[in-house]
């Protein structure tokens, strides 16, 4: 009888054992809500490094895709992202008859990923130990193991893409040399900064052709003629900015999407930086509010990143590719020179040409495709809290991008045709990025 007591207390064990490992994981919302901390946790990152936003665009996409790619297989017959990008080794699959954590696995990839591609890397190995802490014990040591794995497995494909993806090359190009002629970009006040990123163009794309595969007509001809379209675009700007005063929602609107991530105030003789997240920073911070407001689940919430990302990055290359074409000047110059040398926009010019709009494109790109994700839904955003500005409210995300697209003219920082020229683009950047998708047989749209 003893005996028979204790083959059945050891079988209890196994079998309580084997239980733990078979487990059956609910990929929900509150696994998304790791997916978030990761989100969170990056833009971080990329405010702290003060990376620029073509850079911070770079440091998303790839690991919000490793995220995608290592936990996509928490939902039955889903696709891979990579399968329809451009340059990518297959990803792994796990062994068959296997458990994990795809979670575990999702968290892993991303952390790998992440320290590839910014400084600061002990904030995410913080990070990824808080996050897999709270989640260990739900698996046994073998399955927590296999999953961590499983993740740096998925990191090394997506890490070796990135590493391929002409980002050190443009490190080492040469200098860009401003040409002082009429009509062309010049550095503007009040710190002359040399042009950023004028090589971005030569990033290879994750889904375009080439970098110029959305390239938008041309801007308005350059005159210093008063009867000209130029000219007239020119007195916009500039009277639409004295004219607006410092309670208005015109400038409240443009202070919200400034999103620029290293600002000099000037006070006197005193300087002082103000740093904030970029603009694709701001769209998937838009995305983590919405994705919380429809309680989406951890394989939507992942393919969410991931894909939002895609157009972000896409949307730069292209933009960018289209600022150093046209070059641009900034209304601040040609007023200062021809109208009123003590004119100032309500924001600092961001030291690039103004045609296209950048985060005319980008918040086009990243509204369209959220649109394809998540439906047009009214969301609060208040993302920017944290920066000591207010909530503002949209009814749809397309809505959203036109109130960023807008505010850039409001700001004094763009001609009203940068604006229309960049929400045209980011548009056709999407409907690309979602065609490559649905070509490869991916499932839009999605269930909501």
């Amino acid at each position: 009888m003893r005996y028979t007591c204790i083959i059945f207390i050891s079988l209890s064990i196994l079998m309580l054992s084997c239980n733990k490992d078979r487990q059956e994981i609910k990929y929900g919302v509150e696994d998304a809500e790791l997916l978030h901390d990761c989100q969170k946790g990056l833009t971080d990152v990329i405010v702290l490094d003060i990376f620029t936003p073509p850079v911070a665009s770079r440091i998303y996409v790839y690991p919000m895709l490793a995220a995608y790619e290592a936990g996509r297989f928490s939902n039955t017959g889903s696709k891979s992202l990579t399968a329809s990008l451009n340059f990518f080794e297959n990803i792994p699959q796990p062994e068959a008859g296997l458990d994990y954590d795809f979670t575990v696995a999702a968290i892993r990839a991303f952390a790998e990923t992440s320290k590839k591609v910014i400084f600061s890397k002990n904030k995410i190995d913080e990070l990824e130990t808080e996050l897999l802490d709270k989640i260990k014990s739900r698996s046994s040591s073998e399955v927590f193991d296999r999953s961590l794995n499983f993740g740096s497995k998925v990191a090394a494909v997506i890490i070796a893409r990135l590493s391929q993806d002409n980002y050190k090359e443009t490190r080492g190009m040469e200098r860009f040399e401003v040409k002082i002629l009429p009509g062309l970009w010049v550095p503007t006040p009040p710190d002359y900064a040399d042009s950023v990123e004028p090589h971005w163009s030569k990033m290879k794309t994750l889904v375009l052709d080439s970098a110029r595969q959305c390239r938008v007509d041309n801007p308005i001809p350059y005159s210093d003629k008063v009867e000209s379209p130029f000219w007239n675009e020119l007195m916009k700007v500039h009277d639409l900015v004295n004219t607006i005063d410092e309670d208005s929602d015109e400038l409240n609107m443009a202070i919200f999407w400034d999103d620029n991530p290293f600002v000099s105030r000037h006070k006197g003789h005193l300087m002082f930086q103000d740093k904030k997240m970029t603009p694709g920073g701001h769209w998937l911070s838009i995305c983590r509010v919405v994705s919380r407001q429809q309680r989406a689940d951890f394989f939507t919430v992942s393919l969410a990143y991931a894909l939002t990302s895609v157009s972000i990055f896409e949307a730069f290359i292209s933009c960018w590719d289209t600022k150093y074409f046209t070059m641009r000047v900034r209304p601040e110059t040609d007023i200062n020179n021809k109208i009123n040398k003590d004119w100032h926009p309500h924001l600092v010019t961001p030291p690039f040409p103004a045609f296209t709009s950048g985060h005319s494109t980008v918040s086009s790109a990243a509204a369209e495709t959220l649109t394809v994700l998540f439906g047009d839904v009214a969301y609060i955003d208040s993302t920017e809290l944290e920066y000591g500005l207010p909530i503002r409210s949209f009814t749809s995300f397309r809505q959203a991008a036109l109130e960023a697209s807008i505010s850039r003219v409001y700001a004094g920082i763009h001609f009203p045709s940068d604006c229309t020229a960049g929400n045209e683009q980011g548009k056709k950047i999407a409907q690309l990025v979602i065609e490559r998708l649905e070509k490869n047989s991916f499932p839009f749209p999605l269930p909501h």
